[in-house]
């Protein structure tokens, strides 16, 4: 009875929180974890949180159940660990959490397993209020509902103008999809629609309140990241190109994998908006050229 209560309390958290045993197989996953990331408990009881369906990545993009996983961790030493992840939704896009795990013992002290729990590491609220803001003055790409091609252009002006006011730094990425005539031939234009939209939800999780992200056409994207140096734009962009090369698109028993090809650089005082983003357009293509799935920094 109490432990139904119990169960019952945890289920109505708005936070995600499930607990796996000694070997890492679930035995509990509260409707906050569905609600994250789309899979009920009746996907992942009795499966393994590393078995592939979660596919925690770090700030850098890299594999974290592979090796150094931090859950693992908690099961051999028992000490509480805070951090944040990009979890892969069941969509197939990444979701950003912050994730606290703790150990779980029983009445002689040792640990017979480990919590989870979870958080949205978005602004969620934020981003529905600036989607509504964007509709409002045609700035919203509908697709994809991030910015479009006029957003972008009036967000880097004043972007620019804030640099050589404050003596910052901006980097501008650009972003396009690797092949992506040959998604919409081989699998229509409905699940290209699909990529397109997965890649905008992936990018929009990695940025902050303050960066800008737009639809600039077609299969492309346009990333504006404030307050960095050239060692940053080399770890931002490798995060968008693994996020996006670890997402996926799934549409029944079709799933789509796709990369991005990436230019990225950090603009000039004597810059203007378009030699700016002729120059991270340029290296995107130099990304192209060496093979795809690449990221060029100048």
């Amino acid at each position: 009875m109490e432990e139904q209560f119990y169960r019952e309390l945890l289920d109505n958290l708005y936070e995600g929180v499930y607990f796996v045993d000694v070997e890492r197989r679930i035995s509990f996953w509260n409707k906050g974890a569905g609600r994250l990331t789309g899979y009920s408990s009746d996907d992942v009881l009795g499966r393994n949180c590393w078995d592939d369906f979660l596919a925690h990545l770090d700030d850098r993009g890299e594999q974290m159940c592979d090796s150094g996983c931090p859950l693992l961790e908690t099961l051999k030493d028992g000490k509480v660990r805070d951090r944040s992840f990009y979890l892969l939704h069941k969509e197939g896009h990444r979701v950003p959490v912050l994730v606290r795990m703790a150990p779980i013992h029983d009445q002689d002290g040792q640990i017979i397993g480990a919590v989870e729990i979870f958080s949205d590491n978005s602004s969620s609220v934020a981003s529905e209020m600036k989607i509504e803001e964007l509709e409002k003055l045609a700035l919203l790409d509908e697709l994809t509902k991030v910015g479009n091609r006029r957003f972008m252009e009036m967000g880097l002006r004043t972007k620019m103008d804030e640099m050589v006011r404050y003596k910052s730094q901006l980097g501008i990425f650009f972003v396009d999809i690797d092949n992506f005539k040959e998604i919409n031939d081989s699998y229509g234009h409905s699940l290209g629609d699909e990529v397109l939209k997965s890649l905008a939800k992936t990018l929009s999780g990695a940025l902050r309140p303050l960066d800008i992200l737009c639809r600039w056409g077609g299969e492309e994207f346009v990333v504006v990241v404030g307050n960095l140096d050239k060692d940053i734009i080399t770890i931002i962009a490798e995060r968008f190109r693994s996020l996006i090369e670890n997402s996926t698109v799934i549409s029944g028993e079709t799933r789509i994998q796709f990369t991005v090809s990436v230019g990225a650089t950090l603009a000039l005082e004597e810059d203007t908006l378009d030699s700016v983003i002729k120059r991270a357009d340029e290296l995107m293509y130099r990304s192209k050229e060496k093979g795809r799935n690449r990221v060029t920094i100048d």
